[in-house]
């Protein structure tokens, strides 16, 4: 299935963009999975698939969602004062953006711009011609995931440099930047252990981005 979404999304066969991609899916969520592939150039890339229908399930769950909120909005003092309706109008916001792939690979490529020259964050490159609202193929990261300690322990990854780096990074997106990735679980980090003394991060999943205003910035500072 996800080989056929492919190949209608670019108009051609997989063969013709890709000189090898895996059926077997690398990584799988709730709205998209993703298939590691080599461009002809021998380049490693993902290839992020949206599952078909998602668009209408996920519709369909935010009418219900609307109409419970409705409801508690207007039968309790204490739903009321939690906004319930503002907050299903939020989610569904940031769930329909999450749907078009070609806005998280403009994400990506923001935030790439943001960190170039900086080296303690590797952004994966987006192959522009090779993207659409279905279908983004990016740059394959080959790194250790954040949450295996006993792997960069292993690896002598200095931790309190990476602290550090991690703090860095998130102060940079938030007060210098006011543009920051917003799905930061430790699914989408990984680490770069090139150099274990001083080791670089690596950010994936850019379907979700925030930005602060002024007031926000101040409190959160």
């Amino acid at each position: 299935t996800a080989r056929l979404l492919i190949v209608e999304a670019l108009g051609a066969p997989i063969e013709q963009n890709f000189r090898r991609f895996e059926t077997q899916a690398l990584a799988a969520a709730s709205i998209a999975q993703v298939h590691a592939a080599e461009l002809a150039d021998g380049r490693e890339v993902i290839v992020k698939v949206l599952r078909p229908g998602m668009r209408q399930i996920i519709q369909r769950d935010i009418e219900v969602l609307f109409a419970l909120a409705g409801m508690l909005a207007r039968w309790s003092s204490e739903g009321n004062r939690l906004r319930p309706v503002e907050v299903v109008r939020e989610y569904e916001k940031t769930i329909l953006d999450e749907l078009d792939l070609m806005r998280e690979a403009a994400n990506a490529a923001h935030l790439k711009r943001n960190f170039a020259g900086d080296p303690k964050l590797h952004v994966p490159e987006v192959h522009w011609d090779l993207c659409r609202t279905n279908v983004m193929v990016m740059e394959r990261i080959h790194g250790v995931p954040i949450g295996d300690i006993a792997k960069l322990k292993s690896l002598g990854v200095d931790f309190r440099v990476l602290a550090e780096n991690g703090v860095a990074i998130f102060f940079t997106q938030v007060f210098r930047h006011n543009f920051f990735h917003a799905d930061m679980h430790p699914g989408n980090i990984f680490v770069l252990p090139d150099d274990p003394a001083n080791p670089r991060y690596a950010a994936v999943d850019f379907g979700i981005v925030g930005t602060l205003d002024p007031r926000d910035q101040e409190y959160l500072a």
